[in-house]
C-alpha cells in the first residue's frame, strides 16, 4: 500500500474506539460477575491498561480534527490501540464475557492504519503540539534552558552518580518552575485555571528530555507538598512553607514508602506520638524506617506521613502528614542528630542511599528515624490534620501522576530525537540506516505514541484544572510509562552496539525509562488498586 493515497478517516476511528470501550465495558462487567480485582488480577490489570489505552485514543479525536498529519497519527494510534486490544483478548474472550473476535469490525481499519509503509511515511514529521503562545513561550523557555544547562551535564551525573548540580536547582528557581503550583497570593504564579497544571506538564516534559534524573524530577516533589498545604495546611503554614517552597529555599523528598509495604500505603508502620521537645514545645517523635525518599540528601525537609493513631483498624484514616526538617546531607549517605527531650535525650535521623541503575542524580534513601521530632505546627493542619495526611497526601501524588507522564513523554522525545539523528548518521551494509523500512516503522511508531501520550496529558491537565480527571491521571501514568520503555528499548536497538555503550544517551535514557512503571504507584498497584476499581465502581 502506497502511504500516499492514506488519508484520515476519523468517523471509523470514533466508532473503534467505541467499539473498544464496549468490549473492555463488558469485560468490566464480567469482572465485578466473577468476584473482582482481587480474585482476578490478570484479567483486572488487562483491563486497566486497556481502558487506558482506549482513553489515550479517544483524546486523540480532537487533536486529529486539526489537520491531515494529525488526523493520521489519531488514526494510526487507533488502530494500534485496537491491534494490542485484540492481542490481549485471543484465548481470553470468555474470560472477559465476550464473543470470538469481537473486535473482527475493526480489521480493515487496523490493516490500513498499522501497514508498515503508512508507519514509516510518519517517520519524519512528529506534528504539531497546538499550544497557545503562551505555553509555546513555556516550552521554548523550558527547552532552553534543558539545552544549554541540563542536557550538558546528565551523562557525566548518571555514569559517576553525582548530585544534581546546584546551577540548575538555582536556574530553575530564578525560572520560576518550583512556583508554578504555588498561588500568587503566596508568591507563586498559579492563578487556578488549566494554566496552572498544563505550564506545569509542557515544563516538566521539556526538563524531561534534558534528564530525568537531574532535570525532570526536581519539581515534582515540592509540587506535591505544595498542594499537600494548600488542601489541607493552616494559613500560618502556608504563609510560612508555600514561598520557601516557590523560590527553592526549601527543597523537598517525599518520605511514604516503608519497607514491608511498597505501595500499600494502608500498612505503615512509622509512628509519630505527642512528645513536648527541648524548650517545653509541644511536638511529635517520630519512629520507624521509610524507603526510596529521593532527593532526601540534598533536600531541606522530608514530607512524611506517619501513623499517629495506634489503631491500626482506621488503616489510611489513622495517618497525618508532617513536614519534618532536616540539615542538608551528603549524596552518599548522612547521619544526624538533635536534642528532643528537656532531659537531654537524643534524635536521630540515618539516611542510607540505595544505589540504582537509572535515575541518578536525585538519589533514594532508605532513611531510619529515632525519636526525632518535630513542633507541632509541622502537622499540616494541625490539630485539625489528625489523621487527615492520607488524603492530603493524595492530593499531590494524583498530579503526581500526571507530571510522571510528562516526564515519560519528554524522554521518550529524547529517545526518539537520538534515534532519528544516529539513524541518519549511520550507514550499514552499503545503505543509510534511516532509508531502511524496518528502521522507518520503529521511528514512526514512536511518533505516534508521543504524540497520543503528549495530548492525553494535555487533556488531563484540563481535566484536573476543574476537579476533575483523578483516574485519568493514573490511566496516563500507566499507558504512557510503558510505552515510554518501548520507544527507549527501540532507540537504542537503532544505535546497535552503540546503544549499548555510555557514551550514547540511549544508554542512560533506556535504564531512566525502567523506572517510570515504578515509581509514582507501581503500574500493577496503579491498575489493580486504582485504575480497575475506579472502573469497576463506574461499570
Amino acid at each position: 500500500m502506497s502511504s500516499t493515497f492514506v488519508t484520515p478517516d476519523l468517523q471509523s476511528a470514533n466508532e473503534i474506539i467505541d467499539l473498544a470501550s464496549q468490549a473492555v465495558g463488558k469485560g468490566l462487567r464480567q469482572l465485578v460477575a466473577i468476584g473482582g480485582a482481587d480474585k482476578h488480577q490478570v484479567l483486572a490489570y488487562d483491563l486497566a491498561h486497556a481502558a487506558s489505552a482506549v482513553e489515550t485514543a479517544r483524546s486523540l479525536l480532537d487533536y486529529g480534527a486539526k489537520g491531515d498529519h494529525e488526523g493520521l497519527i489519531t488514526c494510526a494510534f487507533t488502530a494500534d490501540m485496537a491491534h494490542e486490544l485484540m492481542t490481549k483478548l485471543i484465548g481470553r474472550e470468555a474470560l472477559w464475557g465476550l464473543d470470538a473476535n469481537p473486535l473482527a469490525a475493526a480489521s480493515s481499519f487496523i490493516a490500513i492504519y498499522r501497514d508498515p509503509e503508512f508507519l514509516a511515511s510518519l517517520a519524519d514529521v512528529q506534528g504539531p503540539r497546538h499550544l497557545d503562545s503562551d505555553f509555546e513561550m513555556v516550552q521554548d523557555t523550558f527547552r532552553s534552558f534543558s539545552d544549554k544547562v541540563i542536557a550538558p551535564r546528565a551523562e557525566h551525573v548518571h555514569r559517576y552518580n553525582e548530585d544534581v548540580p546546584e546551577e540548575i536547582i538555582s536556574g530553575l528557581a530564578e525560572m520560576g518552575a518550583f512556583g508554578l503550583s504555588v498561588p500568587v497570593e503566596y508568591g507563586g504564579f498559579s492563578e487556578g485555571g488549566e494554566g496552572e497544571y498544563l505550564a506545569m506538564v509542557v515544563a516538566t516534559e521539556e526538563l524531561s528530555r534534558g534528564s530525568l534524573g537531574i532535570g525532570g524530577s526536581l519539581i515534582t516533589r515540592p509540587e506535591i507538598l505544595t498542594r499537600a498545604l494548600v488542601k489541607g495546611g493552616t494559613e500560618a503554614q502556608k504563609e510560612y512553607w508555600l514561598p520557601r517552597l516557590a523560590t527553592a529555599e526549601t527543597m523537598v523528598a517525599v518520605a511514604v514508602t516503608e519497607p514491608d509495604y511498597g505501595s500499600d500505603v494502608a500498612g505503615l508502620k512509622v509512628t509519630a506520638n505527642p512528645a513536648v521537645g527541648p524548650d517545653g514545645e509541644a511536638g511529635y517523635v517520630i519512629n520507624g524506617v521509610k524507603t526510596w525518599c529521593t532527593f532526601a540528601g540534598r533536600a531541606d525537609v522530608l514530607m512524611l506521613l506517619a501513623r499517629t493513631d495506634p489503631d491500626r483498624s482506621k488503616t489510611h484514616r489513622g495517618l497525618s502528614l508532617f513536614i519534618v526538617p532536616k540539615p542538608r546531607g551528603d549524596a552518599h549517605g548522612f547521619e544526624f542528630t538533635q536534642n528532643v527531650q528537656p532531659d537531654g535525650s537524643t534524635g536521630k535521623m540515618e539516611g542510607r542511599p540505595i544505589d540504582t541503575i537509572g535515575y541518578r542524580g536525585m538519589h533514594s534513601y532508605e532513611i531510619a528515624l529515632e525519636n526525632w521530632w518535630v513542633p507541632a505546627t509541622n502537622l499540616i493542619g494541625e490539630e485539625g490534620g489528625l489523621g487527615k495526611g492520607f488524603y492530603y497526601q493524595m492530593e499531590g501524588f494524583e498530579n503526581g501522576r500526571l507530571q510522571t507522564a510528562a516526564r515519560a513523554v519528554g524522554l521518550m522525545q529524547a529517545a526518539y530525537e537520538a534515534a532519528y539523528d544516529y539513524a541518519h548518521n549511520r550507514n550499514v551494509f552499503g545503505n543509510n540506516i534511516a532509508d531502511y523500512q524496518l528502521t522507518k516503522v520503529k521511528l514512526g511508531r514512536m511518533t505516534v505514541l508521543i504524540q497520543a501520550g503528549r495530548q492525553f496529558g494535555y487533556q488531563v491537565s484540563k481535566l484536573m484544572a476543574k476537579g476533575e480527571g483523578t483516574t485519568e491521571a493514573s490511566m496516563v501514568k500507566a499507558y504512557v510509562c510503558k510505552a515510554a520503555e518501548w520507544v527507549a528499548r527501540e532507540a537504542m536497538q537503532i544505535h546497535g552496539g552503540y546503544g549499548y555503550a555510555e557514551e550514547y544517551s540511549v544508554s542512560r535514557l533506556f535504564v531512566d525509562a525502567r523506572v517510570l512503571s515504578i515509581f509514582e504507584g507501581a503500574d500493577e498497584t496503579l491498575c489493580l488498586k486504582v485504575i480497575a476499581r475506579r472502573l469497576v465502581e463506574n461499570a
